[in-house]
């Protein structure tokens, strides 16, 4: 185990430090807002112009300063100096990414930090946009048989709030977050440090429900928690593009091993990919917008509104430059997911854990794991059931892994004739 010197810790906390003092200038999904009013004009004026967008702009400058002194004091050769170096990195590209909201760069660098829908699934050729469109064509096999499963929206923003706020307190006790209601959301529901708020008009599932609860209560705000009890690295407690990919992933897992990711939510996702490559190759908001009301799951056209939103902010609403951070969560998912996998095999639990410690990348854990071995981080309060009590989880993931390795192609044909597929097996 490599021991850190108190002066080469005080540096390195002192280098945490301003990289955190960097970042908090840098809040990405903040200043890419769109005013509620736009969406109003668009669908008043028959959805068929391009809606226009102002953002606040931001001085990178103070940024890059923090960041510059910090890289002076990451002068070593271990796992967490490069997890630092990687933060430096990761913010410096966040600077210069909204320093260029509204233009072609801003993509460029969005594409930098998240990657998109041509980004390979690790390291295979295979990439997102791949996973998204087979998915989707699955998914949509069953379009028609799913009608009747899907849990209908009877839920006011009202009747959840009191639900979250009963289900709250059983993880989070005296801490449990906030539920707000906001009459000027965009989305149907976010989560902030310490809250969740909810679009006062908007309509809930039951499935809704569980979903808020385990993505952004356990794992979002739950990390968050975890995060900013590191007094020595409070780092850990920041949402940014260099952990989204791994924190959306755990998210999504989240709301899969507790049984609320249902296919219209995982359809959702893929086409949120596959829209992101349309918007690359020239679609506008107008024809993403459109995308959406064909395949979206519900027929409120606010939400299509909003669904293309998220593909075009701080981007181009005439195409050619999205914003491509709703690309890492199908990536995120199977990254998780396999992780998870091979945690399993160590038979070491606190490798599980350890993603819950803050708000971290994949990447990060060998760091991760050194300051726990140096006392330098501690374990994680807040963690959701599924991680308290593994037994579900554990069994869940041997499992698959045993599954894995049997090849479909060898097994399907014996039903070759139920299914009248004459053969035609899909290779696994």
């Amino acid at each position: 185990m490599t021991e850190f010197s108190e002066a080469e810790i005080g540096r390195l906390e002192q280098a945490g430090s301003l990289l955190l003092e960097a970042e908090k200038r840098l809040p990405v999904l903040g200043r890419l807002k769109w005013d509620r009013s736009l969406a109003t004009q668009f669908l008043d004026t028959g959805a068929n112009t391009l809606p226009k967008p102002v953002y606040e702009p931001i001085d990178p400058a103070p940024s890059f300063e923090r960041i510059e002194a910090a890289r002076t004091l990451v002068q070593g050769d271990s796992p967490v100096h490069d997890w630092l170096g990687r933060l430096a990195d990761t913010f410096e590209l966040t600077a210069s990414m909204m320093a260029h909201v509204g233009t072609v760069e801003f993509y460029k660098y969005s594409m930098d930090l998240y990657g998109g829908p041509s980004t390979s699934i690790g390291g295979r050729d295979d990439a997102w946009l791949g996973l998204a469109n087979r998915l989707d064509d699955v998914l949509s096999e069953f379009d028609i048989g799913c009608q009747g499963l899907s849990s209908p929206s009877i839920l006011s923003a009202g009747d959840l709030k009191v639900r979250l706020e009963a289900a709250l307190p059983q993880y989070f006790g005296d801490e449990a977050p906030e539920v707000r209601l906001s009459e000027t959301l965009s989305a149907k529901a976010v989560a902030g440090r310490t809250y969740i708020k909810l679009r006062t008009d908007a309509r809930f599932s039951d499935l809704d429900e569980v979903q808020l609860l385990q993505h952004e209560g356990l794992i979002h705000i739950g990390t968050n928690y975890n995060g900013q009890a590191q007094s020595r690295f409070p780092i850990l407690g920041e949402a940014h593009p260099g952990n989204s990919r791994t924190q959306e992933g755990l998210a999504v897992f989240a709301e899969f091993i507790s049984g609320a990711l249902d296919p219209s939510r995982l359809k959702r996702l893929a086409n949120r990919v596959i829209a992101i490559d349309m918007a690359e190759n020239g679609a506008d908001f107008i024809q993403l917008y459109n995308f959406f009301r064909e395949r979206g799951a519900t027929d409120d056209p606010f939400e299509a509104f909003e669904s293309a939103r998220r593909v075009v902010r701080g981007g181009l609403v005439e195409g050619g430059a999205p914003f491509t951070k709703d690309s890492v969560y199908l990536g995120g998912l199977l990254d998780v997911h396999n992780y998870l996998r091979t945690a399993v095999r160590t038979g070491d639990a606190d490798y599980i854990r350890l993603l819950f410690v803050g708000k971290i990348d994949l990447g990060d854990l060998e760091a991760m794991k050194m300051l726990r071995s140096n006392k330098l981080i501690v374990a994680p309060r807040f963690l959701p059931p599924w991680v308290a009590d593994m037994r579900h989880l554990l069994s869940y993931l041997a499992y698959s892994t045993f599954l894995n390795e049997i090849k479909l192609n060898q097994i399907a044909p014996q039903y070759d004739a139920l299914f009248g597929t004459n053969g035609k097996t899909e290779t696994n």
